[in-house]
């Protein structure tokens, strides 16, 4: 099942875990100078992908300059682990399962540490996330484990369980 959508869907190798593809990047942009500082030049208006991950690998942690919209599509749920800029931790669980409080919709905030698990064992979830201003690899952070653990120790098992380098 899992090879056939990543098949079906062209979907390739994310460098944070999971395979993604770009399905959509608007084709008008936004100039630098319209844009928070925090931007090193012009950016699309807003990108989407598809994002697949299985509960044999995780999304590491990572931060990007933009708001993220996850949208769920298939499988179980997945829960997204936040780690906010003033150290607070939250989970934002998406799926199917409202009564159990996932949510079809959910937005991590810019400039937020955040990576994601499955939550059901021998499963996967088949995301989609809408990226505005649009993504740019530039502004793609992956998580150095030491520097994040010396920022925010409560979080060291989570960090350590949720990042590739030492």
């Amino acid at each position: 099942m899992i090879t056939n959508i990543i098949s079906s869907l062209n979907l390739i190798s994310h460098p944070e875990g999971g395979w993604y593809r770009e399905t959509w990047r608007a084709a008008e942009t936004i100039p630098a100078a319209g844009l928070p500082e925090r931007f090193a030049g012009e950016r699309s208006f807003a990108t989407s992908i598809y994002f697949l991950l299985t509960s044999d690998t995780f999304s590491a942690l990572h931060r990007i300059k933009s708001d993220e919209q996850w949208h769920f599509y298939s499988g179980s749920g997945l829960t997204i682990h936040v780690i906010h800029p003033d150290g607070q931790y939250e989970q934002l669980r998406l799926g199917a399962d409202l009564e159990s409080g996932e949510s079809y919709q959910t937005v991590v905030p810019h400039s937020c540490w955040f990576g994601a698990t499955v939550d059901v064992p021998d499963s996967y979830a088949l995301v989609g996330c809408t990226v505005a201003p649009g993504f740019d690899f530039a502004d793609f952070e992956l998580a150095d484990r030491a520097l994040l653990l010396r920022e925010f120790p409560p979080h060291e098992e989570l960090i350590t369980r949720l990042t590739r380098t030492a």
